[in-house]
């Protein structure tokens, strides 16, 4: 019970250390859920047992009534959508890869975005093969939407984030990251007869696939941890500079702001306390249930969100189990 307790301890440290400094404070926020779930074993068998040492699991476990909510909400909004709601979408679409067809996995994801006639939708890791460009792409394919978009450019095609937008746009900019293809773009909104900046921001991934430990684990497992640590600590000290630099310019702007995308990061991570302080997140305003979502592991990964100014709350939010990218697309509307 004591090592669940410290485990479960660390896990809430690990929000307020920046990983550059303690990257291995980074996998207790990780492992958030199962020591959550092990306390909450633990404190079920002591208290069959009638054990006096019941009041260790119960200790550990008392921050959780705040900080669950991050992960899993048992009731939705209460709050009924009005006609007049802004909806936003956010999806990392995976460069269209996920199905094995590009262009058929593209098609798919295009028709699953006019269906939501959207305001405002971010995408994050888009591609575009060959010399077709986004404006050409996106402006073919969605048409009365503003395109906003920085992107990458090589012999193989464009690589990079669009935001599109039925609302005016009155400016435009990019946060690039050093050492990354990561990025952010954002532009300048007339919502509601007010200027609003959106921010559709994906930040620096772990690159650790199943499939790339397999082949480093044939060679050998001494190998296989070496890979893996090696790309964490490198995530681990470039994430926290973009996140900075995100916040910086969120600093400088006066206008209130959206921030939507792929943080690669959970609620319970020093990513996400810096990027949400001073907004709402649409999760805890409106969703229900487990608001995971990532593909690959179940319950555990709820990496992209949708933050809001203070003062325009949620009125829904939606995960959608999509199977067009080992991300799912969320959904949300929020109230002027």
């Amino acid at each position: 019970m004591i090592f669940a307790a410290v485990a479960l301890g660390l896990s809430y440290l690990s929000i307020f250390v920046n990983p550059a400094k303690m990257w291995f404070m980074t996998l207790f926020g990780l492992m958030y859920l199962p020591f959550l779930v092990l306390n909450a074993v633990l404190l079920v068998l002591a208290l069959v047992r009638r054990s006096k040492a019941m009041w260790i699991p119960i200790v550990a476990l008392l921050p959780s009534l705040l900080l669950f909510g991050g992960h899993f909400q048992l009731v939705g909004s209460s709050v009924p959508p009005g006609p007049d709601d802004i909806k936003i979408v956010s999806y990392n679409v995976g460069r269209f890869r996920f199905s094995g067809d590009a262009d058929a996995c593209r098609d798919s994801v295009f028709s699953f975005l006019r269906r939501q006639d959207a305001d405002i939708i971010c995408l994050q890791e888009v591609a575009s093969a060959g010399k077709t460009s986004f404006a050409d792409l996106f402006g073919r394919e969605f048409k009365g939407y503003n395109v906003e978009y920085y992107s990458y450019s090589g012999k193989s095609g464009s690589y990079g984030n669009v935001t599109l937008s039925r609302f005016p746009l009155h400016g435009k900019g990019k946060i690039t990251f050093e050492q990354s293809a990561n990025m952010a773009v954002y532009g300048d909104y007339e919502i509601g007869g007010r200027l609003v900046r959106v921010y559709n921001c994906h930040f620096q991934s772990y690159n650790i696939s199943l499939a790339g430990i397999g082949r480093v684990l044939k060679k050998s497992t001494s190998d296989a941890v070496r890979d893996t640590e090696g790309k964490m600590r490198f995530s681990l000290r470039l994430r926290p500079r973009q996140v900075d630099a995100v916040i910086k310019d969120i600093q400088d702007c006066k206008l209130a702001s959206f921030v939507a995308g792929d943080f690669n990061d959970t609620p319970m991570s020093y990513t996400y306390w810096k990027m949400s302080r001073g907004r709402r997140d649409s999760f805890k305003d409106a969703g229900r249930g487990f608001g995971a979502t990532y593909s690959m592991l179940g319950p555990l990964l709820r990496i992209d969100y949708i933050l809001s100014p203070e003062n325009m709350r949620a009125t829904s939010h939606k995960v959608v189990k999509l199977s067009y990218s080992d991300h799912y697309p969320i959904i949300a509307t929020f109230a002027k």
